[in-house]
């Protein structure tokens, strides 16, 4: 068993891409029968599963030090020549949607149709006229995010990472948080002018690039680009509706009820990080003792949890010490050539910690699980919303095993955890809104950008003001959430799956083994059945179904109300 420091990586050149998947196209094209196609089929997984580890390895090996000249260089290759690859595969794509032996393997069950749906949505989010714009979108996507990685904020004498700074916005002091978010504030107004021109640039690409493509903007290419099988622009209309009717009004009670318990007349941004005025809940202990609480977690989860932890454990798969170069936020990938889950992340001493063993470890479960299904190829694990069901659930999971990590503060971190949960659906919703709109009028000026922030803050977070903090009262706190920058449209698919946790938080509450039984059973499937088809499969309500998160919200407010009980008897 190899620890993931000792995976053996080595570029796949283009012209040998090129070479291999140029004689797979042909064969499909040739093809004399249903087998023949497969055979080629098989050989095109085999070079995509190559492609896909060393690309992987080589972020993964940046991501840990964007200052390492090889892999940053590494990196650089496959951000350059990673859309030619596409454009290969895209012809792949092409000759297996006319094959004439597509009936045939369907109603054999050699290929399942979502594979190619899966292939149709994919026509529909790449062309060859746009292979320039996405090597220059890359090149733009990587200069943001060195840019967020490099980014020192200095104080009280220290030159801290943005996680390590953010470690004192949860300080039990207000003059201690509001310090913090001035200092986050005024460094990246000592960016802005980069900060807005790198997004200038990366809408105007991505505009252009749909315009190329015979779109009226880039919402409806970032959809297919996103993969998505089950909905669209109309069905997240509806859930934004839903979460502004049902859950905005719950979250601000709650959110005014915490700044009444801290003490203060009007909640600040930088009051926002805090729930409990004593401080919030912190593990208990560090790295060593989180990873021991997980390993014992578990174990007692179920034996495959227990064999998943143990592997991750023995190849070291993670990184999770916070320093300067290391890539600012939280991931988890996969190495597919070796069937190993990479965690990367940055630890600061908060609950958030934790999260990591819980959040990011959902969804290294996923790819351990699916590692050898079928489709994991063209379906993956499934869409991004299914991806982050995964992970989002397995936070809820881990609930009854709190007191390993926290002690007596668990039903305080349960309490957290669950407003948080709650709260983030606004938040979620007001990025996803922001990047249609801003998307919708690409000539927007940095300031017109800034004005729709502010206004979406006020429509769904209108219990919070940002006033008096330097530089994001101007609306902008959204140019420190990579997502917006690197991946648009992505960011919806963690308020879905946010309800679809929540579901399963509820369901365990009744009968835990049940509940977790469905979740297992959801998650082995990967993306061989699309997100709503899971959902139903698990007994779960669609969140695009119209007043979806009424009794979600309902129910949550009930059990926020028992444990704020429990808390209050125990103190």
């Amino acid at each position: 068993m190899q620890k993931v420091s000792q995976l053996p990586y080595q570029r796949v050149s283009m012209e040998a891409f090129a070479q291999e998947i140029q004689g797979i196209i042909t064969q499909v094209k040739e093809a004399s029968s249903a087998q023949a196609v497969m055979a080629a089929r098989d050989q095109c997984n085999q070079l995509v599963i190559r492609w896909q580890t060393a690309e992987a390895l080589s972020y993964m090996r940046y991501s840990i030090n964007t200052a390492d000249p090889f892999y940053l260089a590494e990196k650089d290759y496959y951000d350059e020549v990673g859309p030619q690859a596409q454009n290969y595969l895209l012809e792949y794509t092409k000759a297996m949607l006319a094959t004439p032996f597509r009936q045939e393997l369907e109603e054999s069950g050699a290929i399942i149709p979502l594979v190619f749906r899966s292939f149709e949505v994919e026509l529909k989010s790449i062309s060859p006229e746009i292979i320039e714009d996405m090597v220059e979108e890359n090149r733009v996507v990587s200069q943001y995010s060195q840019l967020m990685a490099g980014m020192e904020f200095e104080f009280r004498g220290e030159k801290l990472p943005r996680p390590m700074l953010m470690k004192y916005a949860k300080s039990p002091d207000r003059a201690t948080r509001k310090e913090a978010y001035e200092v986050l504030g005024r460094t990246l107004q000592a960016h802005s002018d980069q900060l807005d021109g790198l997004f200038d640039q990366l809408v105007h690409i991505r505009d252009r690039m749909a315009k190329k493509m015979g779109y009226q903007n880039f919402v409806e290419l970032g959809y297919y680009r996103m993969g998505r099988l089950c909905y669209g622009p109309e069905e997240v209309k509806q859930f934004r509706e839903n979460v502004r009717r049902d859950i905005v009004p719950l979250v601000a009670k709650l959110r005014t009820e915490v700044g009444e318990r801290l003490g203060v007349d009007t909640l600040r941004l930088y009051d926002y990080d805090l729930i409990f005025p004593q401080g919030d809940p912190v593990p208990q202990g560090g790295k060593e003792a989180i990873f021991a609480a997980a390993q014992a977690m578990y174990h007692d989860m179920s034996q495959e949890t227990g064999e998943f932890i143990d592997f991750m454990l023995e190849t070291e798969a993670f990184d999770v010490e916070s320093r300067k170069n290391k890539w600012g936020g939280g991931y988890c990938t996969s190495f597919p050539a070796y069937h190993q889950p990479f965690i990367l992340a940055n630890f600061n001493g908060t609950a958030g910690d934790v999260d990591v063993v819980t959040h990011e470890a959902g969804h290294a479960f996923a790819d351990y699980k699916t590692a050898e299904n079928p489709y994991v190829v063209e379906l993956g694990i499934g869409g991004m919303e299914t991806a982050e069901t995964h992970s989002m659930s397995m936070e809820f999971f881990a609930w009854p095993y709190m007191e390993h990590f926290f002690g007596d503060d668990a039903q305080r971190y349960r309490y957290m955890h669950l407003l948080d949960a709650l709260s983030f659906l606004p938040y979620g919703t007001i990025v996803d809104d922001f990047q249609r709109q801003v998307y919708e009028n690409p000539d927007w000026t940095p300031e017109e950008r800034k004005a729709a922030w502010r206004a979406l803050e006020a429509d769904f977070r209108p219990h919070i003001t940002f006033d008096g903090i330097p530089y994001l009262e101007e609306g902008t706190r959204w140019q420190y959430q990579m997502h917006i920058y690197e991946t648009p449209f992505y960011y919806i698919d963690y308020c879905l799956a946010q309800t679809a946790a929540l579901q399963f938080l509820l369901e365990s509450q009744k009968d835990y083994d049940d509940a977790f039984r469905r979740y297992v059973h959801f998650l082995s499937q990967g993306g061989e059945k699309v997100f709503t088809d899971l959902l139903q499969e698990a007994g779960l309500r669609s969140p695009f179904q119209e007043g979806a998160l009424r009794q979600v919200a309902q129910e949550s407010e009930t059990l926020l109300r028992k444990l704020q009980s429990d808390i209050e008897k125990k103190a």
